[in-house]
């Protein structure tokens, strides 16, 4: 029994160590920005331990089902009347967002911009496109087309279908600058087009968002994370202003 005890605590050692090796090896420590991208005027908008810059959609409640553990940003659906989509504090307009996500198995989420924060509208997707995050291989919204992880929701399928496997970090970009509109995952760019002209308010016309007249109306708005009531957990938060 006490050899096979050391033998446990030396492979534990070995993993540590291991560990530890490809963490220095990244160059980069979790939720933190590089000089380079400080000078690039990237920032950060989770510092990796609170809540401070968020605030749950009208405030409708005290967000406490969104946690903050281990260095991630956490939706935890089983915390009961602490939900909402969690959105920023301030507007953005022209701009490079950055963030890292994983999902639970069978999980839907989205990332939502341009979205304006008012008593009137009552959910942030009311008026905000939304960048798809899904597991594509369990969740039923994955038989829809334009639902798939990376899709412009309801509006644009993906030209690339390259989301991770659950339980692997994925990374999605939403660049939007001056009616050009990009998103990627993991690398990729995934969705071009341009915003307010006739095709976008074409599309919009032929979509589920149809009868919400502000809808992707808006060149400046919040960013607000999806709930969806599925686990889902973000870090590496970042943006950057053009």
């Amino acid at each position: 029994m006490a050899k096979w005890f050391v033998l446990c605590i030396a492979v534990i050692g070995m993993i540590s160590c291991e560990t530890s090796k490809q963490s220095a090896a990244s160059g980069q420590a979790m939720n933190t920005l590089t000089k380079k991208e400080t000078k690039d005027g990237w920032k950060l908008l989770f510092d990796g331990t609170t809540k401070n810059g968020w605030h749950v959609f009208n405030n409708r409640t005290d967000g406490s089902s969104w946690k903050v553990e281990n260095g991630t940003l956490y939706f935890d659906p089983s915390t009961k009347n602490g939900g909402g989509d969690l959105i920023t504090d301030q507007e953005y307009e022209n701009y490079h967002l950055s963030l890292e996500w994983k999902l639970d198995s069978g999980g839907n989420c989205g990332i939502i911009f341009q979205s304006k924060e008012d008593p009137k509208y009552r959910y942030s997707w009311v008026t905000g496109p939304e960048m798809q995050i899904l597991d594509n291989d369990r969740h039923p919204d994955a038989k829809i087309i334009k639902h798939r992880s990376g899709d412009l929701y309801d509006l644009i399928s993906s030209s690339v279908e390259n989301v991770k496997p659950i339980g692997e970090w994925n990374k999605s970009e939403i660049i939007v600058n001056n009616g050009k509109l990009e998103l990627w995952q993991n690398e990729r760019m995934v969705v071009t087009t341009t915003q307010w002209d006739s095709n976008w308010k074409n599309m919009i016309a032929n979509s589920k968002f149809k009868s919400m007249s502000d809808f992707g109306t808006y060149k400046k708005g919040k960013i607000a994370l999806q709930d969806h009531g599925n686990r889902v957990w973000f870090k590496n938060i970042k943006i950057k202003q053009f």
